[in-house]
């Protein structure tokens, strides 16, 4: 990835944030047949302060999906947790008003993490961990759905429908594109303008760019 240094983002607690707060991953790999996405919500659990690495993503795919056989054979792996994006426009700029030099672009917050992937195939992990993700993304809804509201031969059946991978992360890269090259007065009159719209990623965009150092 692309990084200069005034985007480089490394603070591990707020690439753990992203992750807790953005599950839904795009699992890259190298089979076969070439480059490959897979799209499926992770478990992150975060390094010891002793640990060695980057923490440990877990999760779950189909077994009719043959990632989890070519990982075998080829397990490095790169997961892309895609935080908040937004548009920019250069009429948001101040600056564009008088000396009409700026141009488009998105703003936005990303985390790529890197390390091989061992498939777990056993029931015990993967009831385990369809458990817990599923704790967490019910946690909101007035009457969360849980495991035991379906019959268990038809819970043991589609268990058995997947197979669960875990991936020791060795390396984590963000990277928190939010204007801090610009001007001051610029990057905070695009900011404002992203408080002021009216989805929460534009907002959150908004406030990141407050909140980020500026390069200069």
């Amino acid at each position: 990835m692309y990084m200069p240094a005034h985007f480089e983002e490394n603070r591990p607690e707020v690439l753990h944030r992203l992750i807790a707060e953005q599950p839904f991953g795009a699992l890259i790999t190298n089979g076969p047949n070439g480059l490959d996405a897979n799209h499926v919500p992770f478990e992150f659990e975060a390094p010891s302060a002793a640990s060695e690495t980057h923490g440990i993503l877990r999760a779950h795919v189909a077994r009719a999906n043959p990632v989890w056989q070519e990982a075998a054979a080829n397990p490095d792996a790169l997961v892309i947790f895609q935080g908040p994006a937004a548009y920019v426009s250069p009429n948001w700029y101040p600056s564009k008003r008088e000396a009409h030099r700026q141009v488009p672009t998105y703003n936005y917050m990303v985390v790529h993490a890197h390390g091989r992937i061992v498939v777990r195939d056993e029931e015990s992990f993967v009831r385990g961990l369809v458990a817990r993700l599923t704790r967490k993304m019910e946690a909101g809804e007035p009457v969360p759905w849980k495991m035991g509201d379906a019959p268990a031969d038809f819970i043991s059946q589609m268990l058995g429908a997947i197979v669960g991978i875990e991936i020791e992360v060795t390396r984590l890269v963000g990277k928190w594109k939010l204007g801090q090259n610009k001007l001051a007065d610029d990057r905070r009159g695009a900011a404002e303008t992203l408080l002021a719209r009216s989805t929460d990623e534009q907002q959150a965009v908004g406030q990141a760019m407050l909140d980020a150092p500026p390069a200069f």
